[in-house]
């Protein structure tokens, strides 16, 4: 068995992979997330199913029925200070930040139930993250005078995560914040800028921001990682139909920023061998922070004993009229043209231009072959 977890032969990385999503649905259906289906017509008797946008045949059953992977309805939030009771410095958070608001989103409340419908600063928002695309995804709840709350389907379209409307039951793509199904099919969810860093760097930004706590009302094993090993690069994943992209490897983690039409992705390969790089996308002038020592949800069974991974999030370098470009002094990101010192969430730490914000850019991190699936003319970074 050991040899079989540790052998790169393509053959047994297919039948490893099955073992484990095996082992995490028993998991999963261990904690009454995994039950049997309904017919679609007896759990979706609101659905509008004579409008869609897409194969009906191309969404399948991930394992559990609608709601099985419970939403987060009612957060409750607690101290940076509390937080780090229970949560490792070096496991990743959601940043959201909203003027001068922020709030942190731990991945491994997150992993458990994929949505958290929260309001803040005067915004409602969703949440979301699709651990078998390692995608999250953040977005206004506001359609016009309507405000909706999203659940989980069960389903899958290319092995992403298809959410629904409490309101009217049409169903989402959460990759791509789209109706695709149902009354909303064609409405698209306005993004919200969002990073995913360690709670180490939140909490050094953000000291006395809030930080979602355990306290969900449900009973699940917060820390743990019911996908464990998932994300090996040179694996498939799970439950995708497509060809995968030659291009990278299906399991390799992405940057993306996305300008208007134009999409450019940034490898973590890439990004490891240049941890500050200055680019342009879509006529933007972008730059790109990553520092490697983030920890994987998606590795080991306990996060706590995961291997790290980098952070990376991307912002605009045009402030105040002039254009920065942006490189490593040892470990610090300093910019070349004032000597500024600044930080993974684009602030300004030290320097004379202290106190200011870079931009966020349209941008998150996934898993290559499922921005490529839906993105698949996106141009690939290569480091020079």
């Amino acid at each position: 068995m050991i040899a079989l977890l540790r052998s790169t032969r393509w053959e047994f990385s297919v039948l490893r992979i099955v073992l484990l999503v095996a082992v995490g649905w028993w998991i999963l259906r261990a904690t009454n997330m995994v039950q049997a289906q309904l017919p679609v017509s007896e759990e979706w008797p609101r659905t509008d199913f004579s409008k869609t946008l897409v194969d009906l045949q191309e969404i399948t059953s991930g394992g559990p029925p609608k709601d099985g992977i419970p939403s987060i309805d009612s957060p409750r939030f607690e101290s940076p200070e509390k937080a780090a009771r229970w949560l490792d410095l070096r496991e990743p958070v959601v940043a959201v930040v909203i003027g001068e608001q922020a709030r942190a989103y731990p991945l491994q409340i997150l992993i458990w139930h994929e949505i958290v419908n929260d309001e803040f600063a005067g915004v409602p928002l969703s949440v979301t993250f699709c651990p078998l695309c390692n995608a999250t995804l953040v977005f206004d709840r506001r359609l016009g005078k309507r405000i909706l709350d999203f659940g989980t389907t069960g389903r899958l379209r290319k092995s992403d995560m298809v959410m629904y409307d409490r309101q009217t039951e049409s169903w989402w793509q959460q990759f791509t914040g789209r109706g695709i199904v149902g009354e909303m099919a064609g409405v698209e969810l306005k993004r919200l800028p969002a990073s995913i860093v360690s709670f180490e760097d939140f909490r050094r930004a953000y000291p006395q921001s809030p930080v979602l706590s355990r306290k969900t009302g449900y009973s699940r094993g917060y820390g743990r990682n019911p996908y464990r090993g998932y994300d090996r690069v040179g694996d498939r994943p799970f439950l995708f139909r497509d060809p995968v992209d030659p291009r990278l490897p299906a399991m390799e983690r992405v940057l993306n920023v996305t300008v208007g039409e134009q999409h450019t992705i940034f490898p973590f390969s890439a990004l490891r061998a240049q941890p500050v790089v200055n680019e342009t996308v879509g006529g933007m002038p972008v730059a790109v922070f990553s520092r490697d020592g983030m920890l994987s949800v998606l590795d080991a069974e306990n996060i706590a004993d995961s291997r790290a991974v980098p952070a990376a999030t991307a912002f605009q370098r045009h402030l105040d009229g002039q254009t920065l470009n942006f490189r490593l002094d040892g470990p610090k990101i300093i910019d070349v043209e004032t000597g500024t010192r600044w930080d993974l969430l684009g602030r300004a730490i030290d320097g004379p231009l202290k106190g200011q914000q870079l931009q966020p850019t349209d941008s998150g991190v996934h898993f290559a072959f499922a921005w490529l699936a839906f993105r698949p003319d996106s141009a690939i970074y290569r480091a020079p």
